[in-house]
């Protein structure tokens, strides 16, 4: 029989995390969310708070169900804290490959043998975190999509290393957070729906390097011929135009092919810091 799990840590705090972790605290689990950067964890805890007033206020979500999901979800000052009797940690943090070995080290460490640790990464595929760890039986992506209060997709990859216990349990845990789970029976770069944005990003990409079309009037071709809610350009901008730069630079440094770099525009975005939404500016300003 299956593990059940009734306790969640989220790792990270930022945009993903904090809202992967309001998720699973609205479906009735116990929650908790840390994050190393004093800043981003206040800002999680405001973007909480007014959530579910503000859910309240527009009759989306009773008092009641405000005020579970307020005791379920506890943010946390430290990973040890956080993640020391979870049954369940997801990781949400920069996609740095050295960065999450070394926490999925510290996290094997930290927590009880039975935790799944589970990587919301993406692109990179759990096998080449599983072995900073001693149970890569228990090590797997469970991949959100922005914003992860309202989209329902979640990717659960079941690479070579992965018991069918811990995707089974995984699978059961996105399907009680009202999500809509879809399972990969192997790694594969990009998983399924990032494989298909991305392709769509490149060209984007490629047309406004080669000056052959604006962004704007590149997004606008987009969604009114293809009928695509939101444009690359929008949508680079609401994920974060750093986290582009970053996984473009992780999959240059695994495969070595120039062509795996990131574009200029996104190398020179990146630099001048215009990382999109978050920030106030990226392709389009939103001061």
């Amino acid at each position: 029989m299956n593990m059940e799990i009734n306790k969640i840590a989220v790792i990270g705090a930022g945009n993903m995390g904090h809202q992967i972790a309001m998720c699973a605290a609205l479906s009735g689990f116990s929650v908790r969310c840390t994050d190393n950067n004093a800043d981003i964890l206040g800002k999680a805890v405001q973007f909480a708070d007014n959530y579910w007033t503000e859910r309240v206020n527009k009759g989306k979500l009773t008092e009641e169900a405000a005020k579970a999901a307020r005791e379920n979800l506890v943010f946390a000052p430290s990973v040890q804290s956080a993640a020391e009797d979870a049954d369940l940690v997801i990781e949400a943090i920069i996609e740095k490959l050295v960065i999450k070995r070394t926490l999925f080290a510290e996290l094997d460490k930290i927590c009880p043998a039975h935790t799944i640790l589970a990587t919301n990464s993406s692109y990179i595929a759990s096998s080449k975190i599983t072995d900073a760890t001693s149970r890569p039986d228990k090590v797997c992506n469970m991949h959100f999509f922005n914003p992860a209060l309202v989209m329902k997709l979640v990717e659960v990859v079941q690479g070579s290393h992965v018991s069918d216990e811990t995707v089974e349990a995984v699978m059961t845990v996105a399907t009680k957070m009202n999500k809509t789970p879809v399972l990969l029976h192997k790694e594969i770069y990009g998983f399924l729906v990032n494989r298909f944005l991305q392709a769509t990003r490149q060209e984007a990409l490629k047309l406004l390097d080669m000056g052959v079309a604006s962004h704007e009037d590149i997004d606008l071709a987009v969604k009114n011929g293809l009928g695509y809610p939101m444009g690359p350009f929008e949508l680079m901008d609401l994920t974060g135009i750093d986290l582009a730069y970053h996984t473009y630079m992780e999959k240059y440094k695994d495969s070595g092919d120039p062509a795996d770099r990131p574009s200029p525009t996104v190398v020179e975005k990146f630099t001048k810091g215009e990382w999109g939404k978050k920030v106030g500016k990226g392709f389009y300003d939103y001061s």
